[in-house]
């Protein structure tokens, strides 16, 4: 495996968890019309990244497991991404991409083959 995927994983991180630390003003914005707040892309991250740790060990635990995909705009209106603690989600994230990393580096070299079936492909 590159070694550098670790680099990018761990600096990737460390980009990530400054726009937790921005001005109330500043989360409020959007990238453009109709667009998530920067609050709502924050929140998304952190479940996106809980849905990638929980893929990654289902793929070195369990061969063959099929990847179910998510919808963010139920995820983000279902756990009420308005009013939920930004602290909250900075803290899952930081914690879980640790645990990425950390599987990562475990497995991967000796895991990296096993297989899986994307639900996008497979026509579930």
């Amino acid at each position: 495996m590159d070694m550098g995927i670790f680099t990018r994983l761990e600096a990737a991180r460390e980009r990530t968890l400054q726009y937790f630390e921005l001005s109330g003003q500043q989360l409020a914005r959007s990238y453009g019309p109709g667009k998530w707040r920067i609050r709502f892309i924050l929140h998304h991250l952190a479940d996106a990244e809980t849905v990638l740790f929980d893929r990654i060990r289902r793929i070195i635990s369990e061969p063959k497991q099929v990847l179910w995909a998510f919808d963010q705009d139920s995820w983000a209106k279902g756990l009420d991404y308005s009013g939920m603690p930004l602290d909250l989600s900075r803290g899952i994230y930081d914690s879980v991409r640790a645990g990425v990393i950390y599987q990562a580096r475990l497995h991967y070299d000796r895991s990296g083959h096993l297989e899986k079936i994307d639900s996008a492909l497979s026509g579930s």
